[in-house]
């Protein structure tokens, strides 16, 4: 499909398929909350990673690109201001059996919008758990370098660890992974209650297939890893904590902000009708990829709003305004909700698909990408954010 579609064919397919948005008038103001009550706390980097490294095959972000083996296809989700979209193959399209969550892109990880000279998105998916094995979450390296033809490959996040006999192996990452950024060589990944869980995409296992049911270091001396060929192991992590009786933060996605002074990152909180959801974001050191610390050794949030939004999947912020995905259900659209500090917030109704997860922007294409998680109804996608 086409990187950005015409404008005759976006309003044509909008047109056709009716996803006119409609604005609602501004509504009630956020409350500004004391962002400092916000801290992560980062672990030492894992010593098993080198460990692994010397028994497994070391592979690169390239190598996992050139050995594609699915081939997405070109669609027309449901989506106002729609500038480019592809769909899964037909297994992906329908599984039940994992959901995809969180979407992030080559534009996250650095300013040149590439890795490795490659043009790459990002997406994870939880295991719905359907045959009493949870695999965790595993995350999709789609080649977005031709948009008329994108592939894609499924690999597994995994967690390091020493087992009781002494030896290295890894396990699955058991999360809803409802959020991820790419920055550097790192993958962010929200860890709900927790944080983060972060990624070092420099270290990509090449591991032994053919046992759907085998997860880390099996008695014949091979790794497996549910049958696929490539795992990402987690190398550190960000534990959240909070003070002044401030109530800790659902961590339900998250997204990176380059457009800031200093580079940030965004969290937004799921919740249901009726309780307030916060927005909070933390201060990045563009240096070192990691989060800036405080003088007490901690990552303390610089900004924090309660946006009274329900059912948020997904935020992200451009140049001071935010961008808010919101759910509602597996028959009506999403909609799109914008705030800017010191203003209301502002719903756009049915502006976006059935289902809404994560957002990410790609600044150097005014694009704001997402995907949606129901069983046949979904798309990656991206609309055009400069319009709201």
């Amino acid at each position: 499909m086409l990187r950005r579609l015409s404008l005759l064919g976006v309003l044509t397919a909008v047109t056709l398929l009716g996803t006119w948005s409609a604005a609602s008038p501004p509504g009630r103001a956020a409350d500004g909350l004391d962002a400092s009550k916000f801290e992560l706390t980062k672990s030492a980097y894992s010593p098993l990673v080198d460990d692994l490294d010397s028994v497994l095959p070391n592979v690169s972000v390239s190598a996992v690109i050139r050995d594609t083996d699915r081939s997405a296809h070109r669609c027309v989700p449901q989506a106002a201001e729609l500038v480019a979209a592809f769909c899964w193959d037909e297994q992906d399209s329908s599984t039940q059996a994992w959901y995809p969550q969180a979407i992030t892109t080559t534009a996250d990880a650095n300013a040149r919008g590439t890795y490795a000279g490659s043009e790459v998105i990002l997406a994870s998916w939880y295991d719905a758990d359907d045959d009493g094995i949870d695999k965790g979450v595993r995350l999709t390296f789609v080649d977005w370098s031709d948009p008329s033809a994108p592939t894609y490959r499924h690999t597994l996040l995994v967690e390091p660890y020493t087992r009781e006999d002494g030896k290295a192996s890894f396990r699955p990452i058991e999360l809803h992974a409802g959020g991820m950024f790419w920055y550097g060589d790192h993958l962010y990944l929200a860890d709900t209650w927790n944080g983060f869980r972060v990624f070092d995409l420099r270290h990509i296992w090449r591991v032994a297939t053919g046992d759907p049911t085998g997860i880390g270091l099996q008695p014949d001396g091979t790794y497996q890893a549910h049958d696929l060929p490539y795992v990402v192991p987690q190398v550190f992590t960000y534990t959240q904590s909070t003070t002044g009786g401030a109530l800790p933060i659902r961590f339900s996605a998250v997204s990176l902000d380059r457009t800031t002074t200093r580079h940030s990152l965004v969290v937004p909180e799921y919740g249901h009708p009726g309780g307030g959801t916060r927005l909070v974001r933390f201060p990045l050191d563009r240096t070192s990829r990691l989060l800036t610390i405080s003088a007490d050794g901690r990552a303390q949030a610089i900004e924090a709003y309660d946006v009274s939004v329900t059912s948020m999947q997904g935020a992200a912020s451009i140049r001071g305004k935010y961008y808010l995905s919101t759910s509602d259900g597996t028959a009506n659209q999403g909609d799109l909700a914008t705030y800017e500090p010191g203003g209301a917030v502002r719903m756009h109704y049915d502006a976006l698909p059935i289902g809404p997860e994560d957002l990410s922007y790609w600044p150097g294409r005014d694009e704001l990408w997402s995907l949606t998680e129901h069983p046949n109804q979904r798309s990656v996608f991206a609309i055009r954010p400069s319009a709201y």
